[in-house]
């Protein structure tokens, strides 16, 4: 279900916090419509501030229930009495036969975060035919690091690094799956992140130096949450440019937009 707010600030990048401190979302995840642009008037006569439109996705049960929906929303219907258990049934006689235990992965440890990881990863890589070393960094302030190194890795890294993403969705469920406190797992072959987030940053760059020559924004291609963040935050301090997102997912893109009187600090 989508929802908007309207907001106003001294320049469209101020009006966009202003919405977002509002909303406790952060950029990427709502849409931004500049409705007026800011006005510096003439020696503070004329002046009027920026005017966005927000509009964010919240879901089914965050959604407020209208009267009607609750007049007309079907009674909860009552339990059915429980059935009297069955007294037990007399054990047989003789010793009782243990079950055997899951066979634990080798040399794995309970609990041990590396080694399920390797061990899920190891079967996944099996299942898909490709062969790779897998190097599991130790826990930081940003989750685990795990590279694969190893020939011919085109694979699993797939058409703009989808596949890659995959595994790493994958992985993440799979290791956290049943746990208390969550880790995120950052999965990266052949450094293609380090080298993606470079040529990101290149593009943003460079567009931004059009949008501020030719005061006009520019809309680019389509990209995951975490190219979209590189382009946020490689732009956030950069003169007289605003960033957002616009779109659905898989097509959500970045917008660049001009934006007169933004400064770097």
């Amino acid at each position: 279900m989508l929802k908007w707010i309207e907001a106003t600030g001294r320049s469209e990048e101020a009006a966009i916090q202003n919405a977002l401190a509002q909303l406790g979302l952060d950029r990427d995840s709502v849409s931004v419509e500049v409705l007026e642009r800011a006005r510096n008037g003439f020696l503070g006569f004329g002046s009027s501030p920026a005017k966005v439109k927000v509009t964010y996705e919240v879901s089914q049960e965050e959604a407020p229930v209208s009267p009607v929906e609750e007049i007309f929303a079907p009674a909860p219907q009552p339990k059915p009495a429980a059935t009297p258990a069955r007294p037990a049934e007399a054990a047989p006689k003789g010793p009782a036969k243990a079950e055997a235990p899951a066979s634990p992965v080798p040399g794995a440890k309970p609990g041990d975060l590396e080694e399920r990881i390797r061990a899920f990863l190891s079967g996944l890589l099996a299942h898909m035919g490709v062969e790779a070393a897998i190097h599991v960094s130790p826990k930081g302030d940003n989750g685990i690091l795990v590279t694969l190194e190893g020939p011919k890795l085109g694979a699993l890294i797939g058409h703009r690094g989808e596949t890659l993403d995959a595994i790493q969705q994958l992985t993440n469920y799979a290791v956290n799956r049943g746990r208390t406190h969550r880790v995120r797992i950052h999965i990266d072959a052949e450094h293609y992140r380090a080298k993606r987030e470079e040529s990101l940053k290149r593009l943003a760059n460079k567009v931004a130096v059009k949008v501020v020559k030719y005061r006009r924004n520019i809309t680019l291609e389509p990209m995951n949450a975490y190219e979209r963040h590189v382009i946020h935050e490689t732009l956030q301090d950069y003169p007289d440019v605003i960033t957002y997102s616009t779109g659905t997912e898989p097509n959500r893109r970045t917008v660049v937009a001009f934006s007169r009187g933004k400064h770097a600090y």
